[in-house]
C-alpha cells in the first residue's frame, strides 16, 4: 500500500503542475493549428448532408442537428452550463412571428474560466437553415451556416486541448449555437431576453456566420474575411482583433459591409445584433454572399476548407486574447437600439 501510495506521488505532482500553468507561456497558434481543413470537411460533410434535410427551423432535420453537436459536445468533455444532460435552451413557440413553428431549441456548451469564471465571452453560430421546397429540394445550407457551426466545434475543440495541456482560459467561453436565425434571429433573441449567464457579466460576441466561401467580389484575391461590427462599441475589441490578425493569420480584413451607409444592413441581419443591443461588443465574421446564398446548391464540396480553416483559427486566436487579457473589453461607445428596427 504504501508502495502505491509513493508511485502516486508524482502523478499528482504533474497533475498539479499542468493545472498551475500560466496561459501567457501557451503558444496560443500551437492550438490555433489544431483547427483544420480535415476535420473541418468532416465535420461539414456530415452536418450539411441530407440526413439534415436543411436542418429547418422545429423540424426533424434541426432536431438530429442538435443532436450531433451535443454529442460532440459531450465527446470533449464540455459540460453544459444548465446542468446534468441538458444541452438545449429551450426557445418558446411564442417568440416565433411568422407562421408556426414547433419547438426547438439553442445548443449550448460551457468551458470555465481559470481566474475570471463569472466573466462570459459567448462564440456563436446559428445552426438553423431553411429545409426544403414543394419540390422536395433540400437547401444543405453548407456555407449559411454549416460553416460557421462546425467552426464553433473546432474552436472549442482547441480550447479544451489547451485545457488538458494546463492552459486554461482565464474567461469562461460559452458556445452558443442559436436556432430560428433565419426565422428572424429568433434564438439568440430567447437567449439575450432570458440568458444563462448575466448580460453585464458577458464581455463580447463572436458570430460566425457563413464563412465557408468566396464572394465575387474576391475572386482571385481569395485570403479575405468581412469583418462588421468590430468598432460599433469597443474601440478595445476592434484594437485587438487588428493585433491578432497582424500577428497570426494576417487575412485581408475587408470593412466593407461595416460601413453605416452599406445597403445590405449585415450589421443587422445576423445574431451579434441581439448581443449589440445589450451594448456587448460584437465581431461578425463573414463571407458575403454568393450565388448559391439559399438555394439548394449550396452544398459542402463548395466550401474552401483551408480557408475556412484560416478563418476559424482568427476567430479563435481573438478568442483566445479576449479570454485571457488581464481587463475586460472597454465599451467606449454606446448601441442606438432603435437603428435597425
Amino acid at each position: 500500500m504504501k508502495k502505491i501510495l509513493i508511485l502516486a506521488i508524482p502523478a499528482v505532482l504533474a497533475a498539479c503542475s499542468a493545472q498551475n500553468k500560466k496561459v501567457e507561456n501557451a503558444d496560443a497558434m500551437d492550438y490555433a493549428n489544431t483547427i483544420t481543413a480535415s476535420e473541418l470537411k468532416e465535420h461539414l460533410y456530415t452536418f450539411a448532408s441530407d440526413e439534415f434535410e436543411g436542418r429547418e427551423t422545429g423540424e426533424p432535420g434541426q432536431k438530429k442537428a442538435a443532436e450531433y453537436l451535443k454529442k460532440e459536445y459531450k465527446s470533449l468533455n464540455l459540460p453544459s452550463p444548465i446542468g446534468g444532460d441538458d444541452y438545449y435552451q429551450e426557445v418558446p413557440t411564442d417568440y416565433f412571428k411568422r407562421g408556426k413553428v414547433k419547438p426547438t431549441e439553442n445548443v449550448v456548451a460551457f468551458l470555465e474560466g481559470s481566474e475570471k469564471p463569472d466573466e462570459i465571452l459567448v462564440i456563436s453560430s446559428h445552426y438553423d437553415h431553411v429545409g426544403m421546397n414543394d419540390k422536395g429540394e433540400i437547401y444543405n445550407g453548407a456555407d449559411d451556416d454549416g460553416s460557421g457551426t462546425v467552426s464553433v466545434l473546432e474552436i472549442a475543440e482547441a480550447f479544451v486541448q489547451a485545457k488538458k495541456d494546463g492552459y486554461t482560459p482565464k474567461r469562461s467561453i460559452l458556445f452558443l449555437n442559436v436556432t430560428g436565425e433565419e426565422k428572424g434571429l429568433v434564438g439568440s433573441k430567447y437567449y439575450t431576453d432570458n440568458p444563462i449567464f448575466p448580460l453585464e457579466n458577458t464581455v463580447a460576441d463572436l458570430n460566425i456566420d457563413m464563412i465557408g466561401r468566396i464572394d465575387p467580389s474576391h475572386e482571385g484575391k481569395e485570403d479575405y474575411i468581412y469583418l462588421i461590427g468590430s468598432d460599433k462599441l469597443s474601440t478595445d475589441l476592434h484594437e485587438l482583433s487588428e493585433m491578432v490578425n497582424s500577428k497570426y493569420t494576417k487575412l485581408n480584413l475587408d470593412y466593407t459591409y461595416n460601413d453605416e451607409n452599406d445597403p445590405n444592413r449585415f450589421y443587422y441581419r445576423s445574431d451579434h445584433y441581439n448581443f449589440a443591443k445589450n451594448n456587448i461588443p460584437i465581431i461578425f465574421y463573414f463571407n458575403g454572399t454568393h450565388a448559391d446564398y439559399h438555394k439548394p446548391t449550396d452544398t459542402p464540396d463548395k466550401i474552401e476548407y483551408e480557408l475556412l480553416a484560416k478563418r476559424a483559427q482568427l476567430v479563435f486566436l481573438t478568442a483566445w486574447e479576449i479570454a485571457n487579457r488581464d481587463a475586460r473589453l472597454v465599451v467606449d461607445k454606446a448601441e442606438d437600439t432603435a437603428v435597425g428596427k
